[in-house]
């Protein structure tokens, strides 16, 4: 019978400044590495870096955003979640322009709506967040859920490593959003879309 990976780590001989919380620590590496590899595969990274599951994740989920909010149909998704807030659609990209500017929390709310009224790709997008900050249990769950709504989920095109977000983001997109009507929902900050918003993407997108 295969042993377990506890079974392991109980016949390992460790240094005695080694604590359970650094055990701890490392099995979640560990289980992040190996989740990140199953979903995106193994990816060559330049030489004296190596990259993390969490690099990984925080690497698809800005492609990913970007791309969207770059297609040509950005501008009618934002301008109908403008007018109609229950489009799942408009949601989702409405949460991957919040993602760029650094609203993770209110993109969560967004995403939720979206993936809660049966978008894939918002529920893919949840999967990565939660991946990428090692909340393993709901990164698993969001995983099924997209696979259950949808097989054809869109998913980013490969780009050259690192995709990473910007440590800041654009200044234009960031006065964007920063215009926007906020209320706090649940102790999150919560950003009403605007038509505004779909009139400026091809600037936002230039800047982005």
């Amino acid at each position: 019978m295969p042993r377990s990976f506890d079974d392991y780590l109980d016949q390992a001989t460790l240094p005695d400044t080694v604590t359970d919380a650094d055990l701890d620590a490392l099995k979640q590496e560990i289980v992040r590495d190996v989740t990140a590899t199953l979903m995106f595969g193994a990816r060559p990274a330049p030489e004296g870096h190596y990259p993390t599951a969490l690099d990984r994740a925080e690497a698809a989920l800005t492609a990913l955003s970007t791309e969207l909010i770059h297609s040509t149909d950005a501008a009618g998704y934002l301008a109908r979640i403008a007018d109609a807030p229950s489009d799942a659609d408009g949601a989702l990209h409405f949460g991957c322009l919040l993602n760029l500017a650094h609203e993770p929390d209110s993109a969560l709310w967004w995403w939720q709506f979206a993936a809660g009224a049966g978008n894939a790709t918002a529920a893919y997008c949840l999967h990565l967040y939660h991946l990428l900050r090692g909340e393993l249990r709901d990164a698993d769950h969001w995983a099924h859920q997209a696979l259950n709504l949808d097989s054809d989920i869109h998913l980013a095109s490969t780009t050259p490593w690192p995709a990473r977000r910007p440590d800041h983001p654009a200044m234009a997109l960031r006065e964007a959003v920063e215009r926007l009507k906020v209320e706090e929902l649940a102790g999150a900050p919560f950003h009403h879309p605007d038509h505004r918003l779909a009139d400026q993407i091809e600037e936002l997108t230039d800047a982005c």
